[in-house]
């Protein structure tokens, strides 16, 4: 007789979830304890342990479905255990009892988060191309997102030039440099769009409300602007011979910004509707003060 999988009381007042990874398949086996599946809510994430052993016969409910807590999302067959394929594997047939030879200790996978679940899954990636730095070795999404981003390209310092040598500048090329048109073409300010889960909207909503209720205060930080500094003295003088203008920190704290967003990109991102939007392009504006404002 097949057991049935409940979704359980996760919390106070807490009367719905949403339906998250599936951690087995149709067919594996599963022993007791095991967990099945992640079920968020507004509070939290949990995983459905598996209430006997046996195979995992169906699942009725997908991620992303939501469902009431007591509602029945899948079946587990405790009987069909000794003739259901291992998990995630073909099964193969058996051999006769034969005394097992010694094995080198095989190296145990790491328990891989469940948002970091997603992230492997929206990357095309697998657990063991990442290295976990989660408390006893759980493999947490900033790993994964750390993992994914490409290595940073470092840059030699400038060395000293004469006038003759400012155009060719890496420094300053960018700065000076113009492209034609205001508005990059479309290709270039490319979006994606991720779903967010039940708890991360119940955050983005208290952060909302919070933002409409506190007091909020401004944070200052201090940053060694040295480099920055000769820099300036370096170029200044023949900039301001060759453009007829001064060079300015503004410039250099765009080019901070930017490559700040592109470390965190979850900082350049906004939420649209249930969505949370990642671009991957940069619009930075600067308050100019004037005579009048």
């Amino acid at each position: 007789m097949s057991i049935e999988l409940r979704v359980p009381e996760v919390g106070e007042s807490v009367s719905e979830v949403e339906i998250g990874p599936w951690l087995k398949a149709p067919g594996d086996v599963v022993v007791k304890d095991e967990p099945l599946v992640t079920l968020e809510s507004e509070k939290a994430t949990i995983e459905l342990p598996c209430p006997a052993a046996g195979v995992l016969s169906q699942q009725l409910k997908h991620p992303g479905d939501v469902v009431k807590v007591g509602e029945i999302i899948g079946y587990v067959d405790p009987s069909a255990e000794s003739g259901a394929r291992p998990s995630g594997a073909g099964a193969e047939p058996p051999k006769a009892a034969t005394a097992p030879a010694p094995s080198p200790p095989q190296p145990t996978e790491p328990r891989v988060m469940p948002a970091a679940q997603r992230a492997l899954e929206e990357r095309g990636m697998k657990a063991a191309d990442v290295t976990p730095s989660g408390p006893g070795g759980r493999l947490l999404k900033e790993d994964v997102l750390r993992a994914s981003e490409p290595p940073p390209t470092p840059s030699a310092p400038p060395p000293p030039a004469s006038d003759s040598q400012l155009a060719s500048a890496p420094e300053l090329k960018s700065l000076v440099s113009t492209v034609p048109g205001l508005e990059p073409h479309g290709a270039y300010r490319q979006e994606e769009v991720v779903p967010m889960s039940r708890l991360r909207r119940t955050i983005a909503q208290r952060l909302v409300e919070a933002q409409h209720n506190a007091a909020l205060l401004t944070t200052f930080n201090e940053i060694d602007m040295s480099g920055v500094m000769t820099l300036r003295k370096t170029y200044g003088e023949a900039f301001l011979q060759k453009y007829s203008v001064k060079l300015g920190f503004m410039s250099f704290f765009v080019k901070g910004v930017v490559d700040a967003l592109k470390q965190f990109p979850a900082v350049n991102a906004e939420i649209r509707g249930s969505s949370t939007v990642f671009r991957n392009y940069y619009d930075i504006g600067v308050a100019v003060g004037s005579g009048k404002g």
